[in-house]
């Protein structure tokens, strides 16, 4: 006699998917919202320098802000898209979701003095990021794969 609800485990071998894998799902959609973010922070380097508390000199790394806007912008785009990646339960986007997340960090932290606050918000979303992806992120992948019978 089978028993209704065995699981997956029982016919592929893989452990058994838990909660945790919740966290890789909220990692590649904060990754998604934190390229976002990334990306307009670059946007409005480019287009609306004045916006920044202050100017170049008085950063950590003394750049324009031209150099700094594509430096956010191409980043947020990269974070998206590895985002997507580990929604799908992809190993290779998850190992540069982790990469991204902490040049991410480093960056906005040489950044804080241009705008303190979104820069440690940016930073605590980071460390939430590289959190739920190293901590439990093989599971996705054994989530997102299609139950053979």
């Amino acid at each position: 006699m089978t028993d209704s609800h065995t699981s997956r485990s029982a016919y592929t071998g893989e452990s058994e998917v838990t909660g945790w894998t919740g966290w890789i799902f909220f990692a590649g959609m904060m990754m998604i919202m934190l390229g976002s973010f990334q990306a307009i922070e670059g946007l409005v380097a480019l287009f609306q320098d004045s916006y920044y508390l202050v100017r170049p000199a008085g950063l950590v790394v003394a750049v324009d802000y031209t150099t700094w806007g594509w430096t956010h912008l191409l980043l947020g785009v990269l974070i998206a898209v590895s985002g997507g990646g580990v929604l799908t339960g992809n190993i290779a986007a998850r190992t540069v979701g982790v990469v991204l997340a902490l040049i991410s960090a480093v960056l906005n932290l040489t950044f804080i003095a241009a705008y303190p606050v979104w820069s440690t918000i940016i930073i605590t979303v980071d460390v939430l990021v590289i959190f739920a992806l190293t901590v439990h992120g093989r599971e996705m992948r054994i989530a997102s794969a299609p139950v053979r019978t």
